[in-house]
């Protein structure tokens, strides 16, 4: 098993009367990513913030390689890499001028400095944009250069806070592809996010955390255990559902929860593998079924169950 990276332990944070983080724990393995949701407001920039020193904690302890890590620079900090929600870019200054400007900040210079700015602009294919500056970018170009200044010091753990708000589709995927190439690559990252289908694609461990408290903190297989699949199998009969048709199929194995709408059947099953069962049952009661399709509980639900709110209220 990979060892434990960073520690985060019983972390607070108040702002006047207001608790905005209340014992916040969790930890990241190395190679490991981790995607910390939930709504506007729920903590997670302050929880960040402190994380990389930005911030100074009420109460609790952050260990980086075991390190504490404190206000001022320390080499725990070094390992770390944050890109912040807002951009942290010198639009006079070409991308290339950037890079170097925050080098130098994190004591690079030279040969070293030149290499590590030609390899974070490759990786964020921004290679053949060098001389150019940022004010001629567009949102999502920005922010990849933003993550490739997170980079220059080669850090251990990249922590990206909301690096998609405002960027289009294409250039949400870009910065994906970017991220996936870290992956690959055996780095650590913290993702940030409200976006629930973002977190699925990239996160291989999930922290859910709502008025500043953790309300989950497990992979994602083991939340989605946590919630019996709803509506897992959508059906469009030919013709409208008796009374004793839906009892009957109420007492079949596997099914949670029956909504109709109309000739449609939104079912609940206790996980995918009933499905099959139950659309051979539905056949065996000479019910023609006009079309089909099967999901899974998404972590949109999953959190409206833990919170009993939506994710972006």
């Amino acid at each position: 098993m990979a060892s434990i990276l960073l520690r985060v332990q019983n972390l607070s944070k108040s702002y006047a009367t207001r608790k905005a983080v209340d014992g916040v724990s969790f930890q990241v393995l190395r190679g490991q990513t981790v995607g910390l949701i939930g709504p506007n407001g729920a903590g997670k920039s302050t929880t960040v913030g402190m994380i990389c020193g930005l911030l100074r904690a009420d109460a609790g302890t952050i260990l980086m390689d075991d390190e504490p890590i404190g206000q001022g620079a320390s080499a725990a900090k070094r390992k770390i890499g944050f890109v912040p929600q807002d951009l942290a870019l010198y639009d006079d200054l070409s991308a290339l001028q950037n890079l170097r400007l925050f080098g130098a900040l994190y004591g690079l210079k030279g040969a070293l400095l030149k290499q590590r700015c030609e390899q974070a602009l490759a990786l964020v294919n921004l290679a053949d944009r060098a001389a150019d500056k940022p004010s001629t970018f567009s949102g999502g170009m920005k922010r990849r250069l933003n993550i490739a200044a997170a980079l220059l010091h080669d850090p251990q753990l990249l922590i990206l806070d909301e690096p998609t708000v405002g960027v289009d589709p294409q250039s949400r995927n870009a910065i994906f592809d970017t991220l996936e190439a870290l992956q690959a690559q055996g780095r650590s990252l913290i993702y940030t996010s409200h976006y629930m289908e973002e977190v699925e694609r990239l996160a291989d461990h999930i922290v859910i955390i709502d008025q500043g408290k953790v309300l989950a903190d497990e992979t994602p297989a083991a939340l989605h255990l946590r919630l019996p699949a709803r509506a897992a199998l959508h059906a469009e009969l030919a013709g409208a559902p008796s009374a004793a048709l839906l009892s009957a199929m109420r007492e079949q194995s596997g099914v949670t929860d029956i909504e109709r709408d109309g000739n449609s059947l939104a079912i609940g099953l206790a996980d995918a593998t009933h499905a099959a069962p139950m659309l051979a049952w539905l056949a065996g009661q000479g019910i023609a079924i006009l079309h089909f399709a099967t999901a899974r509980t998404s972590l949109e639900n999953i959190f409206l169950n833990l919170t009993g709110r939506s994710l972006r209220d």
